[in-house]
């Protein structure tokens, strides 16, 4: 059920990201302007990717458990080994697609205003507006670069998992679990850089939303 609804989520998301300009005008029109917009997935974002740094630890502690196997059988370990995996895959694409859903709607209303600002007529107005113009767009691209950096990191922790996984279904015994136990430190390391990553990444999002308060 968590995978099915993560999967429409995301299919949520990418179909509305192709028709954005569409969406925008409708938004407006009932007086949702793309401040807006941009404030809500920036805290969609961050909760996506709070979920994840969650999901990653959940299945880091599965992998630790199965590494500590000593009895019983082996095709139930897989089986919820891999689905700790599909988890965290599907929370990885979850994670990307709020991430361009963000860059979608910053886009849009960074051309927006930076067009508007060529209307003022007013000097003294048109400086200040370029002024929080520079801060507004120093601080989004702080925070992308944060996105972007944790979203990265997700995938060298989902190809470790999927590797022993696929190791573990082709060889169900005593030999699939010596290479788990030889990749732990490894997977840990990386799973504890992604967490760092993504708490970076969390804060900036906390951060931005401030600024548009």
């Amino acid at each position: 059920m968590k995978r099915f609804a993560l999967a429409l989520s995301v299919l949520a998301l990418f179909l509305a990201y192709g028709c954005s300009k569409t969406y925008y005008s409708a938004m407006e029109s009932v007086g949702y302007d793309k401040r807006e917009i941009l404030s809500d997935r920036v805290e969609n974002a961050r909760e996506s990717q709070k979920d994840a740094k969650e999901q990653f630890a959940s299945a880091l502690d599965q992998f630790k458990s199965v590494a500590a196997f000593d009895g019983g059988k082996l095709e139930a370990v897989y089986e919820k080994l891999n689905d700790e995996y599909e988890d965290c895959k599907d929370q990885a694409d979850d994670v990307k697609a709020r991430i361009d859903s963000v860059e979608d709607v910053a886009q849009a209303l960074f051309d927006e205003w930076s067009g508007e600002i060529k209307q003022y007529s007013s000097a003294k107005l048109r400086r200040s507006s370029e002024q929080k113009f520079a801060a507004t767009k120093k601080k989004y691209n702080g925070l992308i670069r944060a996105m972007r950096n944790a979203e990265r990191k997700m995938q060298p922790v989902l190809n470790a998992f999927h590797d022993q996984v696929l190791y573990l279904k082709h060889n169900l015994n005593a030999k699939a679990i010596a290479s788990l136990q030889g990749e732990l430190t490894s997977i840990r390391s990386n799973v504890d850089s992604l967490i760092k990553e993504m708490d970076k990444s969390i804060a900036e999002a906390d951060s931005f939303i401030e600024t548009l308060e």
